[in-house]
């Protein structure tokens, strides 16, 4: 089972994967607000929640993820080198997750954010802010790398099968899904650019400061909660 969940203040895109033998679940990028809905849904669906993932450390809102390692015990993850040291799940490049004996293969793509991944599933890739459908994440803030991305979409996301799905972390046009062979054919950043064009053009696009970055940042950094109760 699977779905797409969509907050609009931040137009973030949050997944439900769920395994339909064992009922384990995994959420990718849930927002904070969303936390009853995500319980609720949970709920109908008969689901017990076994990751929250994250594909980085966001500027634009709060994780949801330690609130519901908080409620239901689960385990938190991010890329290693975001910084948020308080997650349970520090992940590197080819690391695998099983949500029962749905297999969720880690690939880093950083450059958006230093430690940036994105997470492969069957036939679909859920690419956080590294590649948005006919865009890509900026790089003008956390450390953020045009060439890093570069690298990273192009050897990585774009050598995946052309079929494969591509599910983003954000969409403001009102888009869902895309898939590989259209992002590396048609996309205005990236289609048909060398390295050096696209540096040029991710450093012309004078994008305002994220609205949140200033709170969302370091919340994320700890999972999204201020404190976390001791174990034990």
């Amino acid at each position: 089972m699977f779905k797409q969940l969509f907050e609009p203040v931040s137009s973030t895109l949050t997944y439900l994967i769920v395994d339909d033998e064992s009922r384990e679940a995994a959420l990718i990028d849930p927002v904070d607000t969303q936390l009853e809905l995500y319980l609720q849904l949970l709920q109908d669906l008969n689901c017990k929640l076994k990751y929250s993932l994250e594909t980085h450390v966001h500027a634009d809102h709060i994780t949801a993820g330690g609130m519901l390692r908080q409620r239901l015990g689960i385990e938190t993850a991010v890329g290693a080198a975001c910084g948020a040291k308080t997650a349970d799940m520090q992940l590197q490049h080819d690391d695998v997750l099983y949500v029962g004996k749905q297999a969720i293969r880690v690939i880093a793509t950083p450059g958006h954010t230093p430690g940036s991944v994105s997470f492969l599933w069957n036939d679909r890739v859920f690419t956080g802010d590294a590649l948005l459908i006919n865009a890509c994440g900026r790089i003008d803030f956390q450390g953020g790398d045009a060439g890093t991305l570069y690298d990273g979409i192009t050897g990585r996301l774009f050598t995946l099968p052309g079929e494969t799905l591509v599910y983003p972390g954000h969409d403001y046009n009102g888009k869902r899904v895309s898939c590989i062979a259209q992002e590396r054919d048609t996309n205005s950043r990236l289609a048909g650019k060398t390295r050096e064009e696209f540096i040029e053009i991710m450093a012309s696009l004078n994008l305002p400061k994220p609205r949140m970055i200033d709170l969302a940042v370091p919340a994320n950094r700890k999972c999204g909660v201020p404190e976390e109760p001791q174990q034990g």
